[in-house]
């Protein structure tokens, strides 16, 4: 079975979160771990009026069932699994991962659980895939997501491509999602693929 790690941030678009989260409860052979920052919380919160408590989680307030396969760590758990390189995984999808998130894990400072296994997924040179949604970018963004993108970090920010003819915002949200589980071999049929 594989295992990821999803991180959720404050930034905007917490939607793309949620509908991975949505897609991988599909997926049998994959165990997810999950961690929401409290600026996550809020954010889903202001833009989807989803309503989670971060110390009592239920799954269900965030994508409407529940998983065996969805494991919930909170963001002040340090001592979680995924706080450890031993923890084995297949890596991690901070998504969305705002500007601050990247700040810290671009310069090693682990202040939540999301950032902290960010950086175990660095050390151990596992799959490291963050998803900004942020404009414009400032010098100090770019900066930071170049430092991440050199060491082996995929920058993947939450620009949806138009290619494949998208009908309606779901069709918006699972060109992104498919180009998030591609980084990990996990095929969705979400989209048409160009050519295909």
């Amino acid at each position: 079975m594989k295992r990821l790690i999803i991180g959720i941030t404050g930034a905007s678009a917490g939607i793309y979160g949620v509908r991975l989260l949505e897609v991988l409860t599909e997926h049998e052979d994959i165990e997810v771990h999950l961690t929401i920052s409290a600026s996550g919380a809020r954010a889903l919160s202001e833009e989807l009026q989803i309503k989670i408590d971060l110390n009592n989680f239920e799954l269900e307030s965030l994508i409407g069932v529940s998983s065996p396969r969805i494991i919930y760590h909170h963001e002040s758990d340090i001592a979680a699994p995924i706080a450890s390189g031993s923890f084995r995984t297949e890596g991690m999808i901070v998504v969305p991962c705002s500007m601050g998130s990247i700040a810290s894990i671009a310069n090693g400072m682990s202040r939540n659980l999301i950032q902290r296994a960010a950086d175990v997924c660095i050390k151990e040179k596992r799959r490291l895939v963050l998803v900004p949604r942020e404009t414009p970018l400032s010098p100090i963004h770019l900066e930071n997501m170049l430092k991440l993108s050199r060491i082996g970090v995929c920058v993947l920010p939450a620009m949806p491509g138009f290619y494949h003819f998208p009908k309606n915002v779901d069709d918006l949200l699972n060109f992104i999602i498919t180009k998030i589980l591609d980084q990990f071999d996990i095929d969705t049929k979400l989209i048409q693929r160009w050519k295909e």
